[in-house]
């Protein structure tokens, strides 16, 4: 089972990642489930999201505690929480929106500890506002995923993203994933 979790904060459609990545599992016919985890409900107050994906059926309900894969939405809870609690440096994925490299988010000596080709930052908020006018990392982020753990493809992604939005919308956040996509594979 490949377990992810989603930080960020309210408004940032931590949740909706969770729950377009379960669909592009269920486009490649794997089980998966998605939930969130709110403390205050408001826009801004910090929000998690967990993802499961598995060949098998999923029957853990409980929040994701050792995450193979952490997706950061929002650099300003790198240091306000513990972000970081279970992910295994030797084996895991850490993916960070932002257009600076993990040095100049004073991580760097924690990053040192994961695999080459294991952790990236991407500018998923630039990437949404190309494309949607919006500066929503969520789907970016998840194009940035597929490219960097290969757990789901970037084509099931995007028929989750335009099942999930009709019409531009769909389109408009499909090609931001692909545009992250592209911006890590090339890398």
């Amino acid at each position: 089972m490949f377990q992810i979790r989603i930080h960020g904060r309210g408004g940032q459609g931590v949740v909706t990642a969770a729950e377009v990545l379960s669909i592009a599992a269920f486009e490649e016919k794997k089980h998966a489930q998605a939930f969130p985890s709110f403390g205050s409900e408001r826009m801004g107050a910090p929000v998690t999201a967990f993802c499961r994906i598995d060949a098998r059926e999923i029957r853990l309900r409980e929040p994701v505690m050792t995450p193979d894969a952490l997706i950061v939405q929002d650099t300003t809870l790198l240091h306000q929480v513990d972000l970081f609690r279970g992910l295994d440096t030797r084996i895991g994925y850490l993916i960070i929106n932002t257009r600076h490299r993990w040095d100049h988010l004073g991580i760097d000596e924690y990053v040192d500890h994961f695999l080459p080709h294991h952790v990236c930052t991407v500018a998923a908020s630039e990437w949404a506002m190309k494309y949607t006018g919006r500066p929503m990392p969520n789907i970016a982020l998840l194009g940035a995923f597929c490219a960097l753990t290969r757990r789901v493809k970037l084509e099931s992604l995007q028929m989750a993203v335009k099942e999930k939005f009709a019409g531009p919308v769909g389109e408009k956040n499909a090609e931001a994933a692909a545009a992250a996509y592209d911006a890590i594979r090339l890398n």
